[in-house]
């Protein structure tokens, strides 16, 4: 049976996961992407929710204790974090600075932007997959924040936190998927990418520096 203490942990798992996942960062930027240009945006929108759920569900099991006890961890996880934003920053403004002919362009019926060559579904998940697990960052906020704040929940309830952590990942990325296909109309002029790749860019960089300048806090832990 359902009951209300269930339904306030479920609360604060989905209004905890949605706190943070609703922000401009590299994994929602790339979704954004995909769902503009119409690649494989379910595949992409359920990788996104079970890494989500899985990552926090670790740090309910137990790791976000670990991480939190080593300090030095945190701070090469930061740090990793940092460099990650900061390479993904420079490449998108790399292809901001290329000419308009070599971004994407609109399909011949003019329903969605497409590529010069569409992308497989396994190398459009491989690049999200990267971005997912290869941002250090992204354990500090899945693993170590939420998972702690999930661990502190009573026997199953630890679970129903993660369920509604992970509906609120759902919810998000349904929504973020939504936008990305009512902007093709937009996205059919090579401009606009150039654009979209150019605010990626100095958004990306403007996180690393804000990920880098809390190393000093780490450090003094």
């Amino acid at each position: 049976m359902w009951t209300t203490s269930m339904t306030s942990t479920w609360l604060a798992g989905f209004t905890v996961c949605l706190s943070l996942i609703v922000s401009i960062g590299a994994q929602n930027l790339y979704v954004l992407r995909q769902a503009v240009s119409g690649e494989h945006v379910r595949a992409c929108v359920a990788w996104c929710v079970f890494s989500d759920a899985l990552l926090i569900g670790i740090g309910v099991a137990g790791m976000a204790q670990v991480l939190g006890d080593s300090p030095t961890l945190a701070y090469y996880l930061t740090l990793g974090g940092a460099l990650f934003l900061l390479a993904y920053g420079l490449m998108a403004l790399w292809r901001a600075a290329m000419p308009a002919g070599a971004a994407p362009a609109a399909d011949a019926d003019g329903d969605a932007p497409a590529t010069s060559a569409r992308r497989g579904l396994w190398r459009v998940l491989g690049a999200l997959v990267v971005i997912t697990l290869f941002n250090p960052h992204v354990y500090l906020d899945t693993v170590v924040l939420v998972g702690s704040i999930g661990a502190r929940q009573d026997g199953s309830l630890k679970w129903i936190f993660v369920l509604g952590a992970a509906c609120a990942s759902l919810a998000w990325f349904v929504m973020l998927a939504s936008a990305g296909r009512r902007l093709q109309t937009l996205f059919a002029k090579p401009q606009a990418w150039r654009v979209m790749d150019g605010f990626t860019g100095v958004m990306m960089l403007a996180l690393a520096w804000w990920v880098y300048s809390g190393l000093e806090n780490i450090g003094a832990a």
